[in-house]
C-alpha cells in the first residue's frame, strides 16, 4: 500500500486520500445531523453529478436530514493497488458506507451520465428499487460532453464573449498575484459551451424519467448556476460558462412548461472553492477575498451549508431568497451590497506582496486540499493506505 501525498499542478491535484475524503464525508455528514431535521422532506432523491462539491452536499443533505433514499451518478476513476483513484470516487465510497451504517438506501453509478445507457440503467434502478424519486437534482461539471445520438465531442472554454479581458488574477501554487489576459471565443465555442454546460441534458434525464414513468407526482428538480460580482462577469456571467447558464433558465421554463409551474428551479449558489471554479481565472483570488470578509463578519459557508440551506428553506418550509425571474438565491449573503463594497475595495489594493494580509489565501489552498482529502484533522498521512477500495453499490 502506498503513502499518499498531494501533487499540484496548476488548478489541479493529481493525487487523493482515500481516508482523508472518507473522513471529510463523514464532517458534512455530522454537521446536516447536527441541524434540524428536514420539514417535509423529499424521500427519493436522484443527483446526476453525486461525488464532490455542491453534487455530493445535495446527497449528504437529504439522506441524514430527512432518511431519504438516494441514488448519485457520477464519472470517477477508480484506484489501483499502487496508485490512487479520483477524490470523487472515494467521496463516493465513503457516502456509500456511512448510509449503510445508517440503514439507508444508497445505490451509485458510474460512467457517463450524458449517455442514453447511463439514464436506461437508473431508469431500471429506479423501478425495482424505488418505484419512483420525487427529487432530481442535477449538479453535473463536466468539461466535454458527447451527445448520445450523433456521437460527436463537445468541449466547454472558459472565455469571454465580444473582446478580450483582462484582470487580474490568483497563481495559486506561486502565491502570486498576476494579470490574465483572455481572448474572446468565438461562435463554435460558445456554442459548444452550451452543449456541455446548458440545460439540454438536464432536460433529456427529466423527459427521459418522466416517460419511464419514474417521476412522482409534483416531483421537484434543481440544477446550480452561479452570477457572482460584475469584477467577475467578464469571464462567467457574460461570457461562455454564464451563456451555457442562461441555457438553465431557458431549460426551467421549459420544463415548468411541461411539468408544472415550480416544479423546476434554478439555484444560484455562493462562490467556493471547487474543483470547477479552481480552473476559472479571477476567479480564485476573488474567492480568496471574499473569505477573508465573510469569516470575518460570521456568515461564511460552505457546499454543505448552503445546500443545507437550500433544503431547508426553499424545499423545506422556509422561505428561500428568489430573484426577479425566479430563480433561488442562496448566494444572498455574499451579494450583500456591505459585503461586495469590502471586497471591491481589497480586489483595487490586493496584489503579490499583501496577499496573505488581504486575503484568506491559506484558507483558499486549505480548501483546495481539503477537497482531495489533504489536511484533514485526525488523518495520519505518514502511514500506507488501501487505494483500490471499492464497494458492490457502485455499478
Amino acid at each position: 500500500m502506498p503513502v499518499v501525498t498531494p501533487k499540484i499542478r496548476g488548478f489541479i491535484c493529481t493525487t487523493s486520500h482515500p481516508a482523508g475524503c472518507a473522513a471529510n464525508v463523514k464532517a458534512q455528514i455530522e454537521y446536516v445531523k447536527s441541524q434540524p431535521a428536514l420539514e417535509n422532506p423529499a424521500k427519493k432523491v436522484l443527483v446526476i453529478g453525486s461525488s464532490t462539491g455542491y453534487g455530493l452536499a445535495s446527497r449528504i443533505v437529504p439522506a441524514f436530514g430527512g432518511g431519504a433514499s438516494t441514488i448519485g451518478v457520477f464519472f470517477e476513476k477508480p484506484g489501483s493497488e499502487t496508485r490512487p483513484g479520483s477524490a470523487g470516487w472515494y467521496n463516493s465510497i465513503a457516502f456509500e458506507e456511512e448510509a449503510a451504517k445508517a440503514g439507508l438506501y444508497a445505490k451509485s453509478f458510474n460512467g457517463d451520465a450524458f449517455s442514453h445507457d447511463m439514464k436506461a440503467k437508473v431508469i431500471e434502478t429506479i423501478k425495482e428499487d424505488l418505484g419512483q424519486v420525487d427529487m432530481v437534482v442535477y449538479s453535473l461539471a463536466s468539461p466535454r460532453r458527447t451527445d448520445p445520438d450523433s456521437g460527436e465531442t463537445f468541449s466547454s472554454v472558459l472565455k469571454p464573449i465580444g473582446e478580450n479581458y483582462t484582470n487580474k488574477t490568483l497563481n495559486t501554487d506561486k502565491a502570486e498575484v498576476a494579470e490574465v489576459s483572455i481572448d474572446p471565443a468565438n461562435e463554435d465555442e460558445i456554442a459548444h459551451t452550451v452543449k456541455v454546460m446548458g440545460g439540454e441534458d438536464w432536460k433529456y434525464w427529466i423527459d427521459a424519467l418522466s416517460e419511464a414513468g419514474v417521476l412522482a407526482d409534483g416531483f421537484k428538480t434543481v440544477a446550480y448556476s452561479y452570477i457572482g460580482p460584475e469584477m467577475t462577469w467578464p469571464i462567467y456571467t457574460n461570457g461562455t460558462i454564464g451563456t451555457a447558464k442562461k441555457d438553465l433558465d431557458a431549460t426551467v421554463e421549459a420544463l415548468n412548461g411541461t411539468f408544472g409551474d415550480n416544479t423546476a428551479v434554478v439555484s444560484v449558489n455562493k462562490a467556493l472553492v471547487t474543483q470547477a471554479s479552481s480552473a476559472i481565472p479571477v476567479v480564485p483570488l476573488y474567492i480568496s477575498l471574499l473569505y477573508k470578509v465573510m469569516k470575518e463578519k460570521g456568515n461564511h459557508e460552505g457546499c454543505i451549508e448552503q445546500i443545507q440551506r437550500l433544503y431547508a428553506t426553499h424545499f423545506g418550509t422556509g422561505t428561500a431568497t428568489t430573484d426577479e425571474v425566479g430563480r433561488v438565491r442562496i448566494d444572498d449573503w455574499e451579494m450583500d451590497p456591505e459585503i461586495q463594497a469590502i471586497v471591491d475595495g481589497l480586489w483595487n489594493e490586493v496584489n503579490t506582496d499583501n496577499l496573505r494580509e488581504l486575503s484568506d489565501f491559506d484558507g483558499y489552498q486549505d480548501e483546495f486540499l481539503r477537497l482531495f482529502g489533504f489536511g484533514i484533522e485526525g488523518v495520519d498521512y505518514d502511514a500506507e493506505v488501501a487505494t483500490d477500495v471499492a464497494v458492490p453499490s457502485i455499478g
